[in-house]
């Protein structure tokens, strides 16, 4: 079974098993999260398409890790004026392993 669920204003295409990198949610490595936002279930042929989202569906999975990215450097420039700002940043992340995919009538 696949879906596709929306979290951090992305969408994701999961299956059972998968690992992925998500904008930070809030919550301790080896919690249970749940994922409201399903938008897409598939099931073999079947497909199943929200309006905007699949009633009675969810995805749970387990938080693995909580960290930031690599940093990348933001760099403003104005010519002929001397204005420049040099910036860093590290986007948070949380790495979730999806456990189990819950749909309309299977669950």
């Amino acid at each position: 079974m696949e879906a596709i669920i929306k979290t951090g204003g992305h969408q994701y295409k999961v299956k059972e098993g998968d690992t992925i990198k998500v904008q930070k949610i809030e919550g301790e490595v080896g919690s249970k999260i749940k994922f409201d936002e399903v938008l897409l279930l598939k099931d073999g042929d079947k497909v199943i398409v929200g309006a905007p989202k699949v009633e009675n569906a969810f995805v749970e999975g387990m938080i693995k890790e909580q960290g930031r990215e690599k940093k990348i450097i933001v760099f403003f420039y104005r010519h002929k004026t001397r204005n420049k700002k040099k910036q860093g940043h590290r986007q948070p992340y949380t790495l979730v392993t999806i456990d189990k995919i819950v749909g309309g009538n299977n669950g």
